[in-house]
């Protein structure tokens, strides 16, 4: 494994390890609403500051984007790493086992290195620039399907931005029809690791924070898949809007949910 990889994935099980600690003592958290819907425990913050500590040992001069703590500026502006310490807090403190650990490493604005770690059921996704994605080191791609039909797609409700409930609705129910099933699983950076293992064909979702797809979308282009924002471009860390699939269902996406897409949706 490459070593930067390497000190991720350290992190990551770091993290897991914390995480699994308090997943059958939810009712001992002190949960906060950050925003509506958005929720934060000290599980999150204490597996974030697991993850730092690890990566600033390693790379003193990195820069690190995390959910809990913000920016922490670095000397060489050319690495960030890119992380969500508990993707799927609502899940987790519902005690329903969908949740992961997302780090990434962005050198220049371009993925290079990811994990995606779901340490309920031991899964650790990996992946580099240029040399494959992985599920517990065995090579993972995505489906060949052709087309929609026998698929299963991937999303997840707007509950952050119900502004876009109605035009995601009208996606959902064109999508519908055409499929062989869509999952709402709670955690976009699972879903997307989900995919590039061949688990399901396609993915959608609106207004993603960054930290959510960051290591997902690598998995997913390592993996064989194509990831775009609404308009197919490249633009879905900025806009959070998001499509990934392979080639032939990523149009399909597209596709299919153009004509509902709102002025803001464009963007």
């Amino acid at each position: 494994m490459n070593p930067t990889l390497n000190i991720a994935v350290k992190a990551a099980r770091k993290a897991g390890d914390i995480i699994l600690r308090y997943h059958n003592q939810i009712d001992l958290l002190t949960i906060e609403n950050k925003a509506v819907n958005d929720f934060v425990s000290e599980v999150d913050k204490a597996a974030e500051d697991a993850i730092i500590d690890e990566l600033k040992y390693a790379f003193p001069d990195h820069s690190i984007l995390g959910e809990e703590n913000g920016e922490i500026a670095g000397k060489d502006k050319r690495f960030v790493w890119i992380l969500d310490p508990l993707d799927g807090t609502t899940n987790y403190l519902h005690g329903f086992p969908q949740y992961a650990v997302s780090i990434a490493l962005y050198e220049n604005d371009e993925p290079t290195h990811a994990v995606v770690y779901d340490p309920f059921k031991e899964e650790m996704f990996t992946a580099s620039k240029g040399d494959g994605a992985y599920l517990n080191e065995q090579r993972i791609r995505v489906t060949n399907t052709q087309g929609f039909k026998d698929t299963l797609i991937g999303t997840g409700f707007p509950f952050k931005e119900p502004q876009h409930l109605d035009a995601y609705l009208a996606m959902f129910k064109a999508i519908h029809p055409k499929v062989a099933g869509i999952r709402r699983a709670g955690s976009a950076a699972l879903d997307l690791a989900y995919l590039a293992a061949g688990r399901m064909d396609g993915f959608w979702e609106i207004k993603l924070n960054i930290w959510d797809i960051a290591a997902g979308v690598l998995l997913v282009k390592e993996a064989g898949g194509f990831v775009g924002d609404f308009s197919g471009r490249g633009k879905y860390l900025e806009t959070g809007n998001v499509v990934a699939g392979n080639e032939k269902v990523f149009k399909e996406i597209l596709k299919t949910i153009h004509p509902h897409l709102t002025h803001d949706l464009q963007r």
